[in-house]
């Protein structure tokens, strides 16, 4: 029986105009208010998935080594949870049982918790670590409108430590299988419109939407972010990819919502979509799902 788990290592806070890009905040502030500062409260959902053999995580968090300056700019409380504090609370786990590492994209928000707390220094030290080769390859030379969002002193020597090591997967291509695990396969897609050859894992029942899908008030097409490098495309990805998923019958997994760790999607018409369940968040440290 394959086991799934959300955690949240990092809770913070996003200016509301940059994660709606076009939208009013007469429009998004009706969903998910702001605070004096024009932040929004967002999670990093870190998702944990166990087979029979393997425990992988999706998405590691912020991180807890910026400094206080960053702390403050991105309301980072410091009563967050680190990865290694809730697996041993939630699961008796500790980061050595971690077989398989995947991050979406090399952002701040999605790889800080691949790293100790000084940042450097590997984690889950046993795991694969799962990462595109093109992404990565974007990451170390982003254009300057992104290059904020990529802390390459931290993320690179931990890529090379396990390139080192011979724990490293490149994936490459649009979408093929990430591993196999007896009758367990984990699969990806990969969108473009957020940032370059962006990792969307899959199986079975559900699909992790990393930022081409952040919160569930994001599921207007058009509804896209400021921080994607091509709102347009974004938005054709999202046509194509929900239309796939209800297909498929996956439920989609939301990296940063608070409220929501998850929903089932279903058509109205040619553009646009609805959530036919809604699945809410019961806690900001841990929970069980059942899909």
């Amino acid at each position: 029986m394959i086991k799934y788990h959300s955690l949240y290592p990092s809770h913070f806070k996003l200016d509301g105009g940059a994660m709606f890009g076009i939208v009013p905040k007469p429009l998004w502030s009706k969903k998910i208010p702001a605070d004096d500062l024009n932040r929004i409260e967002m999670n990093c959902r870190t998702f944990l998935i166990q087979t029979k053999s393997k425990n992988i995580l999706i998405d590691l968090g912020v991180g807890s080594y910026h400094g206080e300056k960053f702390d403050n700019r991105f309301g980072i409380n410091d009563n967050f949870n680190p990865v290694e504090e809730l697996l041993e609370k939630n699961l008796n786990l500790n980061c050595n049982d971690i077989t398989d590492v995947i991050v979406t994209h090399l952002h701040f928000d999605h790889v800080g918790g691949l790293g100790t707390k000084d940042g450097l220094t590997p984690l889950f030290p046993n795991a694969t670590f799962h990462l595109h080769t093109d992404h990565f390859d974007y990451a170390l030379k982003p254009t300057p409108r992104d290059q904020g969002s990529f802390h390459r002193k931290f993320f690179e020597p931990l890529v090379k430590w396990y390139e080192k090591e011979n724990q490293l997967n490149w994936l490459n291509g649009n979408s093929k299988n990430i591993l196999v695990d007896q009758d367990y396969e984990l699969k990806f897609q990969i969108s473009h419109g957020h940032t370059p050859f962006q990792v969307l894992p899959y199986d079975k029942k559900m699909i992790y939407m990393g930022d081409l899908l952040p919160t569930s008030h994001h599921l207007n097409i058009a509804w896209t972010m400021g921080y994607d490098l091509h709102p347009g495309e974004t938005a054709l990805e999202r046509v194509e990819i929900y239309n796939w998923i209800i297909q498929q019958n996956l439920s989609v997994i939301f990296d940063h919502d608070k409220d929501f760790w998850g929903a089932k999607l279903a058509q109205l018409s040619k553009y646009k979509y609805e959530f036919s369940d809604l699945f809410p968040s019961t806690s900001n440290s841990f929970e069980r799902h059942t899909l």
